[in-house]
């Protein structure tokens, strides 16, 4: 059974739209439902003329699967960004920690990132993460902010437990960071040019003009793709990678997101 934590129970109501795909799925065969892994790069752009151009992954949840990882890695360093935003689950598990280090350590432009809830409760040190985001010539943000002046932006990390209070004055654009979509609901009246959100992995099972089957806490209504809220522009990756415990995805392939701001 999917964790409370993790993916929500099958309810009745979900369990009818699962059943719904029993046959497109069965046609699909095994290997499609377990391994629908064809990676999608998609576009946001919040200015057509804009000069900062840069990725946005989230959840790689890495469990060993190498020649993926250096699939993600390779299209996004194919992309040539200005630079790379990363927002939470890089694993599960202490023990994949180096290896998915070391696929961050391949991204050929700085990366700056912050933690998911996965990354907590794998209790992975965070020093770790520190010394192989800064080798990209980024930076490991939770609960901080960098400012990157050539782009006349200011990056915002948020660590699930907070984040600074004001933003820096130093530049016009601020970009926020967050794993739970749903804080976009929780940032009172602080503004944002915006906010890059994952953890949701789009319910990893969509169903055609319904949505998804089952989502994490901390999502709704913020499941996938681009939202308005009060705090500014939202956009929620459907990330890389799968729960341990749902290793599955069908109607919505992992995702690396070009923005041009």
């Amino acid at each position: 059974m999917l964790s409370s934590q993790g993916m929500s129970g099958i309810s009745r109501r979900n369990f009818l739209k699962l059943s719904a795909l029993s046959l497109p799925l069965a046609i699909a065969g095994d290997a499609g439902l377990a391994r629908s892994y064809r990676l999608r790069v998609s576009e946001l752009k919040l200015n057509a003329a804009g000069k900062c151009r840069f990725v946005h992954f989230s959840d790689l949840h890495y469990m060993g699967d190498d020649a993926f990882a250096a699939e993600v890695i390779e299209s996004i360093n194919h992309l040539r960004p200005q630079f790379v935003c990363f927002t939470g689950d890089l694993i599960e598990e202490r023990r994949f920690a180096n290896e998915a280090l070391h696929f961050i350590r391949e991204i050929k432009s700085p990366v700056y990132g912050i933690p998911g809830n996965h990354d907590y409760w794998s209790c992975a040190p965070f020093s770790e993460y520190e010394h192989a985001f800064a080798a990209t010539g980024g930076a490991w943000i939770p609960n901080t902010s960098i400012v990157l002046p050539a782009h006349d932006i200011e990056l915002i990390g948020n660590g699930i437990v907070g984040m600074p209070a004001v933003n820096s004055p130093l530049v016009t654009r601020h970009l926020l960071m967050i794993h739970y979509p749903a804080m976009a609901d929780q940032l009172g009246e602080r503004k944002f040019d915006l906010i890059l959100a994952g953890h949701s992995h789009g319910g990893q099972v969509r169903i055609p003009f319904v949505g998804p089957l089952v989502l994490p806490h901390a999502v709704k209504p913020y499941d996938y793709g681009s939202y308005a809220t009060p705090a500014g522009p939202l956009y929620v990756n459907a990330g890389i990678g799968t729960l341990s415990s749902f290793p599955v995805r069908w109607n919505c392939p992992p995702e690396i997101t070009v923005v041009t701001i």
